[in-house]
């Protein structure tokens, strides 16, 4: 491919991250990310035949974006649980921070999962999980402990942004959320 080519498709996602934080998933149209890159609505097609290959290539800098956090949380040494305290804290602190990229990162029902490499960046990230709840409890089926702690996570995150559980909960902090959130799937932590 000729850099000019490749600069272009870097330009279309880069727009497109950009899009869909100011503005949210629905804003993310074919033509409105090449209107925004200064390129005919059919130069998009080129590198994206779809409008789903480009939602996938823009989700996966979310998730890249998701796993360089993961990947700054400390680890050596850690204890499990506590890391995955801290993983969780991280992932709430991004979809609070990232809504619209949060949003299109989940809507399998917009992506191209398996196209474009999106599993394999989004799946390592889920493993990081599963070994970390693996450790906190050995006999438990990880992958499953971890699957119902991940969907209660996204259903704080999701709660959260809509305002809906600083109404129910009258906190305007999720840290009391998470311990107990963690304190379901995980059993009770060692008091600091």
């Amino acid at each position: 491919m000729r850099d000019e080519e490749t600069g272009l498709r870097a330009r279309l996602v880069d727009v497109g991250a950009e899009l869909v934080a100011r503005e949210g998933v629905q804003a993310l149209t074919l033509r409105e990310i090449a209107r925004r890159a200064g390129v005919s609505h059919g130069a998009p097609r080129r590198h994206f035949p779809t409008h789903l290959e480009l939602l996938s290539a823009i989700a996966r800098r979310g998730f890249a974006e998701l796993g360089e956090r993961v990947a700054a949380v400390p680890g050596d040494g850690a204890d499990p649980r506590r890391r995955i305290e801290e993983l969780a804290r991280a992932y709430l602190e991004f979809a609070s921070g990232n809504p619209g990229m949060y949003e299109l990162m989940f809507r399998h029902d917009l992506l191209e999962s398996g196209h474009l490499g999106l599993r394999d960046t989004s799946l390592p990230l889920f493993g990081v999980l599963v070994d970390l709840v693996g450790r906190v409890r050995p006999g438990a089926d990880a992958r499953t402990v971890a699957g119902a702690l991940w969907a209660n996570l996204h259903g704080v995150a999701q709660l959260w942004r809509w305002g809906s559980l600083q109404l129910a909960t009258g906190s305007e902090e999720f840290g009391p959320l998470l311990d107990t959130v963690l304190t379901a799937h995980l059993g009770a932590g060692d008091a600091r």
